[in-house]
């Protein structure tokens, strides 16, 4: 199996609204996302991508679109917390996402997998598709998700 990944990095805020200690308040990150796609190498002479399975340029592309843009600078604030999204919404534009999971890394991870595995599904008809997702919350704290097919 031929795979490939790419790294890309964005700084967010959020909470843990029931959690035990600190990070029930108001903090933020420098997440690291790892992309890695599996899919068939393009075989097509001349093709600014033959003999890649997507040119790496093209991945930040999409991810940035699709997610990195969306969420960069951006509070990350689950639905149910009515005190913070209050809160937030009292700031005018101010960049808030919000989403329907406790945005803990786990949940993040897997928000961003859903995101992201829409936008890159089979873009060349070469079986392209998300493989594994990685988001670093920390350098020693990260969580993993990798396709089930």
């Amino acid at each position: 199996m031929l795979t490939i990944t790419r790294k890309l990095e964005f700084d967010a805020g959020h909470r843990i609204p029931d959690h035990k200690s600190q990070c029930r308040n108001l903090h933020g990150h420098r997440y690291t996302l790892e992309i890695t796609l599996i899919g068939e190498v393009i075989d097509v002479e001349g093709s600014s991508d033959n003999g890649m399975i997507m040119d790496f340029s093209d991945i930040k592309t999409l991810a940035k679109q699709h997610l990195i843009d969306v969420w960069d600078h951006a509070f990350l604030v689950y639905e149910k917390d009515a005190t913070v999204r209050d809160f937030l919404d009292s700031i005018p534009g101010h960049k808030t996402v919000v989403i329907n999971r406790i945005p803990t890394v786990e949940n993040l991870a897997q928000t961003a997998f859903e995101i992201l595995n829409a936008a890159y599904t089979d873009r060349y008809g070469t079986g392209l598709r998300l493989h594994k997702l990685v988001l670093h919350e920390t350098p020693n704290c990260w969580a993993e998700i990798t396709a089930d097919r």
